[in-house]
């Protein structure tokens, strides 16, 4: 997974996903590297981590989109769409050349 596209996942995911491990699995990348991109996207504003009040245990956090997140997922994903409609036109272009080769 490219890292752009790797961020972008992570911005999807963090509100829902309830925990590193569960990232993790749902990112397939290891734990360690969930820990370092979630360390690295607190550094540059993009999330917040907020201790859970009623939660016993004082070490799992809550991930929260920062306003400079939701602006950085935004731009990740017009870029991401944009890709994926460059690489289904030159699939596309592929295909009529693959037709017209076959006739």
């Amino acid at each position: 997974m490219q890292n752009e596209e790797l961020i972008l996942q992570v911005l999807r995911y963090i509100e829902v996903v309830q925990n590193q491990k569960t990232l993790a699995e749902k990112l397939q990348i290891s734990l360690g590297k969930t820990n370092y991109v979630l360390k690295a996207l607190i550094e540059k504003g993009f999330i917040k981590a907020e201790n859970f009040f009623a939660n016993k245990n004082k070490n799992q956090y809550r991930y929260l989109l920062t306003e400079k997140g939701i602006k950085e997922k935004i731009a990740l994903t017009e870029k991401f769409i944009e890709k994926k409609k460059q690489e289904y036109d030159e699939l596309v272009s592929e295909l009529e050349i693959l037709k017209g080769k076959n006739r």
